[in-house]
């Protein structure tokens, strides 16, 4: 195990320090800490014996350069992973781990609560190549051995649920399917390794939207895979045969975000629990869905396996109609309307379940809208929500 020359180990930093450190080399770039942009596709080898036998450390472009093996082993390290793949979104990276475990004839349990572009890709491609999808309730827990068959060979699982924030028994799960020889695949996107290390609980492909946190500016695209020893080579290989990778300017600013990922996250949680405390206590809302609140139905779970949250949570309105929850929206100076999450900015959309969920029903008493909360000054954003849900009540 490596020494610094403080006569710490290098393998045993405290996580703030490990998103600062790993994946960086400041003696490969002559003294330079960041690992500059590197674009290319060709690389040159010095013999054909040298190119014959693919002996350098880097063979083309697209198989990797120094900028994407910088990123790739930082995430390694922080996930606690065999490997890790870079492909150009979080919805790749998704689509690509499914595709690297399941073939024609499986049968692939799925969270009903996934994120919505999961469950297209389940119920469209994946299904047209001949695999058998089904969705199960993510509060299952261990009682999903019920719904496994002699054919099941993946179980795919997103906690917090995508919108409502249900959080899965992770650890019963994965005991589960690993008995049964099936692999166990993740979306982290909402804790990151940082908050949730996937692989400790027995999850084999852990999934992460580095467009989200891990950029953390709402500026690049780039989705991860780590995985355990054992899927390691199937999952590099169907990257490669795919001919899956990031841009390097993305890759490059996923290295940049990485080094304030944890203040950001420690941030966003605190300002995250202000505004959803706030929200509790207002008399427009039935009830908040953040499973760091004590009202979190699955709370416990939550307090047990995770060390944090982040800024993405949901809320419920008590019953007004669409007009009115709209003009809220509309209100809103601070909050942004916008897809995805996970930038410096604060974001507000609303949803509705109803039309994607098979497994479970979704019925949560009032509209609904979720809320991304930034690094603002939660005072601010108070204020804001303030105003708006004044006009929710003359809406």
């Amino acid at each position: 195990m490596a020494k610094r020359k403080d006569g710490t180990n290098k393998d045993r930093m405290r996580r703030a320090t490990e998103v600062v450190l790993a994946g960086r080399n400041p003696s490969e770039q002559y003294g330079f800490v960041n690992t500059p942009i590197y674009r290319g596709s060709t690389v040159l080898s010095p013999t054909v014996a040298d190119y014959v036998g693919k002996k350098g450390r880097y063979v083309y472009g697209r198989r990797g350069t120094p900028t994407t093996e910088a990123l790739a082993q930082a995430i390694s390290k922080l996930e606690g992973s065999a490997g890790t793949t870079l492909v150009s979104s979080g919805l790749s990276a998704i689509t690509t781990a499914l595709m690297s475990v399941v073939r024609s004839g499986d049968h692939v349990l799925v969270a009903d609560t996934v994120y919505g572009p999961t469950r297209h890709f389940c119920d469209t491609l994946l299904s047209g190549f001949g695999a058998d999808v089904a969705y199960y309730d993510p509060l299952i827990g261990a009682k999903i051995a019920d719904l496994f068959r002699p054919n099941t060979r993946a179980v795919f699982l997103e906690s917090p649920g995508s919108l409502s924030f249900e959080v899965q028994d992770v650890p019963a799960i994965a005991e589960v399917a690993q008995a049964r020889g099936a692999a166990v695949l993740m979306d982290n996107t909402w804790a990151t390794p940082l908050f949730f290390r996937a692989h400790d609980f027995g999850v084999d492909l852990s999934i992460q939207a580095g467009t989200k946190y891990l950029g953390g500016h709402a500026d690049a695209n780039l989705g991860t895979i780590s995985t355990t020893a054992k899927y390691w080579p199937q999952v590099k290989e169907t990257v490669g045969s795919l001919g899956l990778n990031p841009g390097p300017e993305d890759a490059f600013l996923m290295l940049r975000g990485l080094r304030t990922l944890s203040v950001r996250l420690d941030r966003h949680m605190e300002s995250g629990l202000k505004v959803a405390h706030w929200l509790e206590s207002r008399p427009e809302v039935l009830r908040v869905l953040h499973p760091a609140l004590p009202s979190h139905p699955q709370h416990a779970l939550w307090k047990r396996d995770f060390t944090g949250a982040c800024g993405l949570f949901s809320v419920v309105l008590k019953p007004k109609p669409q007009t009115a929850v709209n003009a809220f929206i509309d209100a809103l100076e601070l909050f942004g309307i916008g897809a995805s999450w996970g930038g410096y900015e604060s974001l507000v959309i609303p949803f509705d379940c109803k039309s994607v969920r098979t497994a479970t029903t979704w019925n949560p008493g009032g509209p609904t809208v979720r809320l991304h909360v930034g690094l603002e000054d939660p005072e601010d954003l108070i204020a804001d929500l303030e105003q708006g849900l004044q006009r929710l009540a003359t809406a």
